[in-house]
């Protein structure tokens, strides 16, 4: 079933509702009650399955599925974590306070 995103023109509220292609488009507001509706455009959530579609070639979510290679030649993160950790200036060691022998 498509997902219908609606908006109230009175008090802006915007809500989404399931509906079969057949239901008559929403005419209330739920929040306000108003007869001041109407339906927005949104683009739709597609994802293609079957054989010839490849998991990378879907946008990456948070966690999960198979990690695609960097062919934009962009560096892992673990390689720039190395970098950084290599590219720190070398700290000169402290000396300690020479003991100062006096002869006298």
């Amino acid at each position: 079933m498509p997902l219908y995103e609606y908006q109230c023109l009175e008090c802006e509220h915007r809500f989404e509702k399931l509906q079969k292609f057949s239901d008559p488009p929403v005419s209330v507001c739920p929040a306000c009650g108003s007869n001041k509706v109407s339906q927005l455009l949104s683009a739709p959530a597609v994802q293609f399955k079957g054989t010839g579609w490849y998991v990378t070639d879907y946008a990456r979510s948070g966690g999960g599925g198979a990690k695609a290679s960097n062919s934009d030649g962009a560096k892992s993160d673990k390689a720039e974590k190395s970098e950084k950790t290599e590219s720190k200036p070398a700290e000169a060691p402290k000396s300690s306070p020479a003991s100062s022998s006096t002869e006298k």
